[in-house]
């Protein structure tokens, strides 16, 4: 493997020491400093000021991130945990106001006009809503709500089960969910119900907590809600509010009545009278859970194969990230929940992290992060840090279409040609699928933060949202204690606020690439690329239409994208 691949090194500085170690703010602020008094006297030297501030940026960044990364792997060690907050009550809350009068700086250059407007114009344009929404008062705030969002990771981490004198994580424990045997399936869904429970209050009361937190950070900075606020703060020039109410419009019209249609199927073929919450995802044919691989090495070999297949430079990607250590994949006590792809601006190789215990989820998690890690690589030339940090519709369209583009080579994880057909059907289905939930906890969001409310009366709108946008067929009778708590299993609501909707406009963006792809083969392949590597000096709408497609979730398209994959559906069954 060494052979074949060429491992990254790290650039040489120009402006930062090379041998910098960020231990205390002092040792970073004179940096700052002089970026903030240099003087800029042409249009060259304030190029020049703006990539050593890129520079500086990244080299924070990645420091940020190995503490994060580190702490969500073992949350047992004090520590990491104690590291991790160092940055975040003694760093962040410094950086905030040089950021600031950075950003005023840059604006404020008698040189600024002379910039390329296509070169700088995106960049510039968030540095201007970033100066619009910044409130000193709000510094503090920033760092107690930092340091309360991985309160959530740590509730969660903790959370386990005991079945067949095994202590099970949660991911492994819902592992269990897909066996045959309805009465195991039942014992351990309400086993982890029950463990889910148990820290029902805990997580009331941390929401809570984070929503007055929001809440007074919005109105600090003159924003009626939090919801407005961050539509500000993310940058969402795109797109309203009320773009997202069309979306779970349509989401509720097209989509919910076609889910609905395969879980009758589901119901009628396992020949249930009441289709409970434990069996959603067993396998209706009677078959055993399907399991792809064995272990995170093999995860990560399997999938270096599926991507080269694609493309070679694809499965290089991995290979690089696995020879350099940036991948910790499987489930363990003591970690984190979830998945993610770490950016690693610096060294330009990212970091995969997951939860993986064998499933065919896993392969999807993993081909999915997988497509974040390979838009880092595209992005890694780009000449400031800034351009590579895309807008999570973006981001999640690289991710999401990497799931679907990469199915023609799953036959590497599966050798059985049945095994194969029930993991494309699975995931043509969970394509469709995965938009109601997408637009329920979006749907959520923007009553919680524009309607006050107490815990009871969040749990009744839930199951209201629940009742339009949730799975139609489930009996919930003397489970509705459950299910009036789903959401709380989300992390973004407490983690990363209204960084959701995005994965339902990338899916439609993905079936749109994967659509392409089956019509005209490597050209889509090549339009994927091409819209990767702009990271984001272009809008959202001209980056999709460089991949091929249109950034649209009107009902029409909607109902056009859905129309095609259950032909796709059809050609499989």
């Amino acid at each position: 493997m060494k052979e074949n691949i060429s491992i990254p090194s790290r650039p040489k500085r120009n402006f930062v020491p090379e041998n910098l170690t960020i231990d205390s703010w002092n040792k970073v602020k004179p940096l700052f400093e002089n970026l903030f008094k240099r003087s800029i006297n042409s249009k060259k030297e304030l190029e020049n000021w703006m990539k050593d501030r890129s520079e500086l940026n990244s080299v924070m960044n990645e420091d940020l991130a190995w503490r994060y990364i580190k702490m969500n792997i073992n949350t047992n060690d004090e520590n990491l945990a104690k590291k991790f907050h160092f940055w975040i009550k003694e760093i962040s809350p410094n950086l905030a106001p040089y950021s600031h009068k950075l950003n005023i700086k840059l604006i404020e250059s008698p040189f600024l006009n002379e910039l390329e407007h296509e070169k700088y114009n995106i960049y510039l344009r968030s540095i201007k809503k970033q100066i619009e929404i910044y409130r000193e008062e709000n510094i503090p705030l920033f760092t107690e709500m930092e340091a309360k969002q991985q309160e959530y990771g740590m509730i969660s981490a903790k959370m386990t089960v005991e079945f067949d004198g095994k202590s099970l994580t949660m991911q492994q424990a819902s592992l269990i969910l897909k066996d045959t045997d309805r009465e195991k399936r039942k014992t351990i869904y309400n086993l982890i119900q029950k463990r889910r429970l148990e820290d029902e209050e805990k997580l009331d009361n941390l929401y809570d907590e984070l929503i007055i937190l929001r809440q007074k950070i919005a109105k600090n900075a003159g924003y009626n809600n939090y919801r407005d606020y961050m539509f500000s703060a993310m940058g969402r020039f795109d797109y309203k509010p009320e773009d997202c109410f069309d979306f779970h419009n349509a989401i509720s019209k097209k989509i919910v009545p076609i889910i609905t249609s395969f879980e009758e199927r589901r119901k009628k073929v396992l020949n249930y009278v009441n289709y409970r919450p434990w069996d959603t995802a067993v396998d209706v044919d009677g078959l055993k859970p399907l399991k792809p691989f064995n272990g995170g090495n093999e995860l990560t070999d399997l999938t270096i194969k599926c991507f080269s297949k694609l493309r070679p430079y694809f499965g290089n990607c991995i290979s690089i990230m696995k020879e350099m250590k940036h991948l910790d994949l499987e489930s363990k006590e003591g970690k984190a929940p979830g998945g993610f792809m770490y950016p690693l601006h610096e060294i330009g190789v990212p970091f995969i992290y997951m939860n993986s215990v064998g499933s065919q989820r896993d392969l999807v998690t993993m081909v999915h992060e997988g497509g974040h890690a390979i838009h880092s690589f595209l992005c890694r030339n780009l000449e400031l840090t800034e351009f590579k940090s895309t807008p999570s519709e973006v981001a999640e369209l690289a991710s999401m279409a990497m799931e679907l583009l990469s199915m023609d080579y799953w036959d590497t994880f599966y050798k059985n040609e049945n095994e194969l057909k029930r993991a494309k059907l699975e995931q043509l289905e969970k394509a469709l699928g995965t938009l109601p939930w997408v637009a329920a906890i979006d749907k959520f969001q923007h009553w919680i933060y524009t309607n006050k409310h107490t815990s009871k009366e969040r749990k009744e709108k839930w199951l209201e949202i629940d009742s339009e946008l949730g799975n139609q067929v489930i009996n919930w009778d003397g489970q509705v204690s459950a299910q009036k708590i789903m959401w709380q299993r989300q992390l973004h609501l407490y983690e990363v606020p209204f960084y959701y909707i995005e994965y339902g406009m990338a899916q439609l963006g993905a079936i749109a690439v994967w659509r392409s792809y089956k019509k005209n083969g490597e050209e889509a392949i090549e339009n994927y690329i091409n819209a990767l590597r702009l990271g984001y000096t272009k809008s959202i709408g001209e980056i999709y239409k460089t991949a091929g497609i249109k950034f649209d979730f009107s009902e029409e398209y909607v109902n056009e994208l859905a129309l095609f994959i259950k032909e796709e559906l059809k050609k499989l069954h």
